[in-house]
């Protein structure tokens, strides 16, 4: 039954990072039906309660201080196990539930989903997305996301191109839902602060070289050097040892201590990226989303372009922007303009219509949990028939068979004792993090002798 006017969804999220986890759940704070945009701030801080929170066991869960960082509250959140999860979904009943994972996650839980939920009258809407700009395996990505009931679109160019992709595939098209980036809002940009603050967005894995991470540090701190009048700020996403959505194999930190001496106006720093966008006069980046949330609030913002414009890197993504430019220009002291054609279509939302970007998403959740008899099974694109050679591989890193049935010994939260699973796993995590940081560059390095 759809839920009262009086009391708002009962909303599960299940993310597999820091990253997906705050879009995630803001992303089901704004599609809740009876939720006004006033209601939910930037940061998720100002919201209602009715939201379970499910942290997906890998590589990349994030730690205590990176969702304290993250700082979107939700009434419950655990760490759980594919299998546990699908068990948890098969006894509790929510109304909405928001998959915020890689495609190949999303893939499982679609068909482990459909397997526990075949024989109930009543299921949850099941919500996906993308946590930022797509700019690559746009098709591999899109098809392992259908099934879900919405597929949100970040923008109209997204909505468009996710069309396409199903249409072309001969997949149903109507879950693509245009709604806009869950985290934008802010004051917007009023002139510069004092000091004049340049902040450097950076990515865990772009660029992924050490020649090319030692070289934008280094011209970091050239430009700091140049103009000491002004703060230059590198913000991180984790602390050594921490994951995000993607490895950093080479953390900024680390290249940043062979400097004997760092300018007094050079700093690294952590925290909300809202926050520090409030005290941001130029925000500089290879391809951060950040990039969009600086244009929400009409921050001059500048894609680089020193690495060169190129799908690995993902600025190829702002071309057309008005963004792209170079460190040498901005030594010189180039401000960009964006282009506003491109920003509108971007899901930027610069232009005051932010408050109305998630009625469609809403409108259609609504309509959903009204359906009479209930909704329909999910269906989703791939099935053994359609991708035999694919799609049990996908299900299988999640220890599920092709119906979507649990493996035999898949691990499961509820049959390992607590204090022993808490070791063991920040052991396995850690081992595996000192192989990617340490063991496996050496590897490389020794490869190329």
């Amino acid at each position: 039954m759809p839920p009262s006017s009086t009391k708002l969804p009962r909303i599960a999220v299940l993310a597999d990072s820091d990253t997906r986890w705050k879009w995630g759940a803001l992303t089901a704070r704004r599609i809740a039906p009876g939720q006004s945009m006033e209601a939910v701030s930037g940061d998720g801080s100002q919201v209602p309660s009715g939201l379970d929170g499910f942290l997906l066991r890998g590589r990349a869960t994030p730690t205590a201080r990176q969702l304290a960082e993250v700082g979107v509250p939700a009434d419950s959140l655990r760490e759980v196990t594919a299998v546990e999860f699908l068990r948890i979904m098969d006894k509790e009943s929510y109304d909405i539930l928001v998959l915020s994972l890689v495609g190949g996650g999303v893939q499982a839980m679609l068909h482990g989903l459909k397997r526990i939920w075949e024989d109930r009258p009543q299921r949850p809407v099941v919500v996906t997305g993308y946590v930022g700009v797509v700019y690559e395996k746009l098709a591999d990505g899109l098809l392992l996301r259908h099934g879900a009931d919405l597929v949100l679109a970040n923008s109209r160019q997204d909505a468009e191109r996710f069309r396409g992709v199903y249409e072309g595939v001969g997949a149903d098209a109507s879950a693509v839902t245009e709604v806009a980036l869950p985290f934008l809002g802010g004051a917007p940009y009023t002139g510069e602060h004092d000091p004049y603050t340049v902040v450097f967005a950076a990515q865990p894995s772009v660029p992924d070289s050490r020649k090319d991470r030692t070289y934008l540090l280094d011209r970091m701190i050239k430009h700091a050097r140049l103009h000491p009048e002004r703060e230059v700020l590198l913000k991180l996403r984790s602390r050594p040892g921490e994951h995000t959505t993607h490895i950093e194999e080479l953390p900024y930190q680390k290249l940043a201590q062979r400097h004997d001496e760092l300018p007094p106006n050079f700093k690294l720093v952590y925290g909300n990226m809202g926050e520090v966008l409030d005290r941001t006069d130029l925000l500089v980046t290879v391809s951060s989303t950040a990039a969009l949330e600086s244009l929400h609030r009409r921050i001059p913002t500048v894609v680089l372009s020193d690495l060169g414009v190129r799908e690995v890197l993902g600025n190829h993504h702002f071309v057309g922007s008005g963004c792209l430019a170079s460190w040498d220009q901005l030594d010189e002291g180039h401000r960009p303009e964006p282009d506003e054609e491109w920003v509108a279509r971007q899901g930027v939302v610069a232009d005051g219509s932010y408050e109305t970007a998630f009625d469609a998403a809403r409108k259609k959740i609504s309509r959903l949990l009204g359906a009479p008899g209930g909704l329909a099974p999910l269906t989703p694109y791939y099935t053994p028939a359609t991708a035999p050679g694919y799609l049990p591989g996908i299900l299988a890193r999640h220890h599920l068979g092709p119906d979507g049935t649990p493996l035999p010994g898949a691990p499961a939260h509820d049959k390992d004792p607590g204090a022993v699973r808490q070791i063991v796993r920040r052991a396995a995590r850690g081992a595996y993090r000192h192989g990617v940081q340490r063991v496996a560059p050496v590897i490389r390095r020794m490869g190329e002798l």
